[in-house]
C-alpha cells in the first residue's frame, strides 16, 4: 500500500507495482521480486501465466486493500525499479528522444511513453518537475513500455539539450513562431522532440 501511495516510498525502496495480467506477462522475470494474487484469481483461466513461477495467496479483501483499482484484476507484483545512465540513452546509432518538461497528468505520462515506443523513440528524458513515472496510473498508462523503453529523470534539460547538440543530436520543439513546419525536418539522423507543460509548454 505504501509503494502504491508515495513516490518518495517507491524510490527509497527502489520497487514499484504492478498489476494484471499483461504487465505480469510482459515483465522481465529478472526484474519481479515477488508476486501476489487473489484467491479467486486461481479460479480463472487467466491463471495460467502462473505456471512454474512463484507467488502468494492472499484473500481477496486482502488485495482489494492492496490494489490501487476500483476493480482489481486480481494479481500484481513487485518489480525493481531498472536504471539508465545518460549514455545508455545517447550512444546509439540514430538516437530518437523524447524530452519531456514538467508534464503533470500521470495518464499523460504514460501515455507519452507508450506512444513514444510505437514511433520507435529509443530513450526519454524528463525533468525533475515532471510527474513520478512509477505512479500506479503512469505504469498503468504505459501497457507495458515501461519494460522497453530506457528512460533518465535530468534536473537541467538546458544542459542537456546542449549536450545533445555537442553529440549530434538536433532538437526540435513546436512554436507559435516555429519558420519550419515539422514535414520539411529530416529525422532520419540524431533527434529530439521536446514537449512541454500541458498548461504552459515549454519554458
Amino acid at each position: 500500500m505504501k509503494l502504491n501511495g508515495k513516490s518518495r516510498d517507491r524510490k527509497e525502496e527502489g520497487r514499484f507495482l504492478v498489476e494484471g495480467t499483461k504487465m505480469y506477462r510482459e515483465a522481465p522475470q529478472v526484474w519481479i521480486e515477488k508476486t501476489y494474487v487473489s484467491r479467486e484469481f486461481l479460479e480463472k483461466p487467466e491463471a495460467r501465466c502462473l505456471r512454474g513461477r512463484e507467488y502468494e495467496v492472499v484473500e481477496n479483501h486482502v488485495f482489494r486493500a492492496m490494489s490501487d483499482t476500483q476493480t482489481p484484476q486480481g494479481i500484481l507484483c513487485i518489480v525493481k525499479m531498472p536504471s539508465y545512465r545518460l549514455e545508455d540513452l545517447l550512444n546509439r546509432e540514430t538516437p530518437l528522444l523524447m524530452i519531456l518538461e514538467n508534464i503533470q497528468d500521470p495518464g499523460n505520462l504514460g501515455t507519452i511513453i507508450r506512444t513514444a515506443e510505437g514511433a520507435g523513440v529509443t530513450g526519454v528524458v524528463m525533468g525533475g518537475g515532471t510527474v513520478d513515472l512509477f505512479n500506479p496510473k503512469t505504469i498503468r498508462s504505459t501497457m507495458g513500455s515501461i519494460y522497453r523503453v530506457p528512460f533518465r529523470y535530468e534536473e537541467d534539460l538546458t544542459g542537456l539539450v546542449e549536450r545533445l547538440a555537442d553529440s549530434g543530436i538536433t532538437s526540435y520543439a513546436a512554436h507559435l513562431n516555429g519558420t519550419f513546419c515539422y514535414d520539411e525536418m529530416d529525422y532520419r539522423k540524431g533527434t529530439a522532440f521536446l514537449i512541454g507543460n500541458e498548461a504552459n509548454g515549454l519554458s
